[in-house]
């Protein structure tokens, strides 16, 4: 069984990112094939980066980022629940990822994006040169969720059969390149 990670790539007071990736951790409980580790970078609370040396080096200094690096290091891959911030990339997803480096190579990742007309997509664009910095593999399905605001109603999102069609490819192909990518790593 593969160790997913699903991380909340937002801590803006306010998101609609928690419901969408509890939806998210729902599906993936309900999929069965994956032990499942739920990140929320609100609670994490990474400080800005802090470590005195380069995370290429694994010399960390902070109990934040080995216990950042021991989470991450024991995931067999990753689904990214982000917004668009300014055609961009969350800062707070951004950061997370930057603080380690050898933890995140040749492990799938996959998104579950929203915001408004682009869904979100902008902002993934965004990452893309990070994440092959870093060796991460993107799975070919994403989620992308336009005006999704209006899915969450008190605290819930409720998704459309399409989203949840894209999302069960999602963890297939999650799934086997998890496996195909073990060796590699």
């Amino acid at each position: 069984m593969s160790r997913i990670m699903i991380v909340v790539g937002s801590v803006r007071p306010g998101r609609i990112g928690l419901p969408i990736a509890q939806w998210v951790q729902t599906a993936a409980e309900e999929h069965g094939g994956f032990d499942i580790d739920f990140v929320d970078l609100a609670e994490l609370n990474l400080p800005f980066m802090d470590e005195p040396n380069h995370p290429r080096l694994r010399q960390y200094t902070q109990q934040h980022t080995l216990d950042w690096s021991a989470r991450v290091d024991s995931a067999d891959g990753f689904i990214f629940v982000t917004p668009e911030y300014n055609h961009s990339f969350s800062p707070a997803l951004k950061n997370a990822i930057d603080f380690l480096s050898q933890e995140w190579w040749r492990k799938p990742v996959g998104f579950v994006s929203y915001g408004g007309v682009s869904a979100g997509t902008r902002g993934v664009i965004a990452l893309e040169p990070a994440l092959i910095a870093v060796g991460l593999v993107r799975v070919g399905a994403e989620v992308e969720l336009p005006f999704a605001g209006g899915q969450v109603s008190s605290g819930v999102f409720t998704p459309g059969e399409k989203e949840s069609a894209i999302l069960g490819k999602l963890f297939e192909e999650f799934a086997t390149m998890a496996e195909v990518l073990k060796p590699l790593r």
